[in-house]
């Protein structure tokens, strides 16, 4: 065997046949040390789906028991929220079964058509990251409590990725306007990281929003005003909200944080270390069960953690750092 060919996967193949040949060796506690490397890469059996829609829902209460069936014969678990206004589902289970439950949003006769463009974000896990199954019903799918706000008739205008990186490269967006990045998340998943100079208002629930835009116009007044949040849902009803009371250039980051990481990756210069390597973890998805002192299930679980720790920390503004840096980071 050559010198380029030693490698432990290597050494691990030649261990294996050896035990076809000398059946005593696998006695030996010395071969499982040597030869366990061969596990080291985990196998990633689970699939984990995120999706959301803005489409009217009128009998939600009678689709619940009926997804709650499915979804469970499936062996699927997490959550699925039905409102009048959309769906918002997190999912995750085994990768074939993952695929049914796909094809029976989309083409199952319960739900007519309603999902048959239904978009999903897909990553891959070594564990179940959830406890059980949920099918709820809300009263939104995203609490704002702005009943008049219906991003189904209509989205306010939305920036993709590689637009924005450009317009945050140069300090403006393509007509000269300073661009303002706005984070619509709660305080303790801001603290965890986001973008470099972000408005961060400090809410702790949604429905806030509204009035905290109304105290605080006057930073958006004259400028390009992009809210994000973490996979795009808030910003279909902040930028909608934001449009109407009279705030004139707004966007929505289309697919939030993790559209953006997922499209510019390391390339991107405003994020901070903490907001990379988080992000990151969101994209791949929890692939451990949930700690013991977690207060939600997998992947905000961590994150929740850490927001506590870094109370303090809260209004410091986040550190810049080089592409260097973010890409050690992640």
């Amino acid at each position: 065997m050559t010198r380029h060919a030693d490698s432990g996967e290597a050494r691990a193949v030649c261990g294996i046949i050896r035990v076809l040949r000398e059946p005593h060796v696998l006695a030996s506690s010395a071969f499982f040390t040597r030869y366990s490397r061969i596990q080291r890469h985990p196998i990633m059996s689970i699939l984990n789906l995120s999706a959301y829609k803005f489409v009217t829902i009128e009998d939600g209460a009678a689709w619940r028991p009926l997804v709650t069936e499915r979804c469970q014969a499936l062996g699927l678990k997490s959550t699925i929220l039905l409102a009048p206004e959309g769906i918002n589902l997190f999912i995750a289970g085994p990768i074939p079964k993952v695929r049914e439950f796909i094809d029976y949003v989309r083409t199952g006769a319960l739900f007519g058509s309603r999902f048959a463009d239904l978009q999903f974000k897909e990553s891959l896990s070594e564990k179940q990251p959830f406890r059980r199954m949920l099918v709820k019903l809300k009263r939104e799918i995203i609490t704002m409590k702005k009943p008049a706000i219906k991003p189904e008739l209509g989205r306010a205008p939305f920036v993709d990725a590689p637009t924005l990186k450009a317009w945050l490269d140069r300090g403006h967006d393509d007509e000269g306007r300073p661009v303002v990045m706005l984070d619509t998340r709660n305080a303790f998943e801001a603290d965890v990281g986001t973008f470099e100079n972000a408005l961060d208002y400090r809410i702790t629930k949604f429905s806030e929003f509204p009035d905290v835009i109304e105290k605080n116009r006057a930073d958006l007044e004259g400028k390009t005003v992009v809210s994000f949040c973490t996979g795009g849902i808030r910003c279909e009803k902040t930028a909608i909200h934001m449009k109407d009371v009279g705030i004139e250039h707004v966007y929505q980051l289309e697919g939030g944080i993790l559209k953006y990481f997922e499209e510019v990756g390391a390339r991107i210069t405003r994020a901070n270390a903490s907001c990379s390597i988080t992000v990151r973890r969101w994209i791949r998805t929890c692939s451990r069960p949930r700690p013991r002192n977690a207060s939600a299930a997998a992947p905000w679980c961590r994150s929740r953690i850490r927001s506590r720790r870094s109370t303090s920390r809260a209004r410091r503004a986040p550190p810049a750092i080089s592409d260097a840096r973010v890409g050690q980071a992640a």
